[in-house]
């Protein structure tokens, strides 16, 4: 069994016993987290209508804080002697998927 999640602005694959890497949501390590399915797969049988996927739940369990890749940015003017450089990481949030409850 596996559904398709919205989180963190995305939508993620997932199962039981999952890690997945996310954009960063509030809570500490340890929170219980529910995340919104868009469609759930069950062996042969697939639920996508907006009623059924109601009373199905997605439980997930906040692991910890990270980062992303550092992405520098540079802007520069030429014959002006304008240089700027900066660096940016962005911030994420790990999730472990505990239940799948249809």
């Amino acid at each position: 069994m596996y559904a398709i999640v919205r989180a963190g602005g995305r939508q993620e694959k997932v199962s039981v016993g999952d890690t997945i890497t996310i954009n960063s949501i509030k809570g500490n390590a340890g929170d219980s987290v529910d995340l919104k399915p868009i469609l759930v797969v069950d062996g042969s049988t697939v639920t996508s209508d907006a009623d059924a996927l109601a009373k199905v739940s997605v439980t997930a369990e906040v692991v910890g804080a990270a980062k992303g890749p550092k992405i520098v940015i540079t802007r520069y003017k030429n014959k002006t002697g304008y240089r700027r450089r900066q660096g940016h990481r962005q911030p994420l949030t790990q999730l472990k998927i505990t239940d799948i409850k249809a």
